[in-house]
């Protein structure tokens, strides 16, 4: 999953939103020296991402996916099928959510600005360019996926496959889509829980 689909599964209070949006960005065992001054529902929010990642790449469903995608894009596939996933929930952002994309995305905006003290400082050069490019909002269009994949081809050598996965999605566009309607469902009912059991 990418950002969008991680700021969504979070729920609504702001440091699980937050923790689980830097995720990413946290490397390591979650140690007690790493932790300390982390509220317990940041550290719910990192471990919340932690789990989403797990769930998603060892289901079934997305292991069909990712073959799928590896025909054209090899071993990036997994990265393309994050996006494809986020394009999707974007698209049809109006059966996922109560909010409208644009108004879900300058709310998440406002929510990343105001705990800006719990991203990670290596994070902010990143966090700025996103929210400057309105990244979550470009999310729903084939040609704001282009630019998507433009941008994280030019990250390393292995990476630059990624700029046929445009291609890739608009040709598999029905396959893929029937993948991500079967399984984000219960990528919210496993995220929902995991937030409820973590914190119990």
């Amino acid at each position: 999953m990418n950002f969008l689909a991680h700021l969504l599964l979070s729920g609504d209070n702001e440091e699980v939103i937050i923790g689980n949006y830097v995720g990413d960005f946290i490397k390591g065992r979650l140690t007690g020296d790493k932790i300390i001054g982390w509220s317990n529902d940041f550290l719910l929010g990192v471990k919340l991402h932690r789990h989403i990642d797990m769930f998603t790449d060892e289901h079934p469903i997305v292991r069909e996916a990712k073959h799928k995608a590896a025909e054209e894009l090899g071993r990036t596939a997994g990265i393309a099928i994050d996006i494809y996933f986020d394009y999707f929930l974007a698209k049809y952002f109006d059966q996922f959510c109560n909010e409208t994309l644009a108004a879900y995305s300058a709310r998440m905006y406002d929510v990343i600005r105001k705990n800006d003290p719990l991203i990670p400082d290596h994070m902010k050069s990143m966090v700025r360019t996103m929210i400057k490019q309105d990244w979550l909002n470009t999310y729903e269009t084939l040609e704001g996926i282009k630019l998507t994949f433009k941008r994280l081809s030019g990250r390393a050598e292995f990476l630059e496959v990624l700029n046929l996965a445009d291609k890739d999605l608009k040709r598999n566009e029905e396959f893929y889509h029937n993948k991500f309607d079967l399984f984000f469902p219960l990528l919210q009912a496993e995220s929902a829980r995991f937030i409820v059991e973590t914190r119990d």
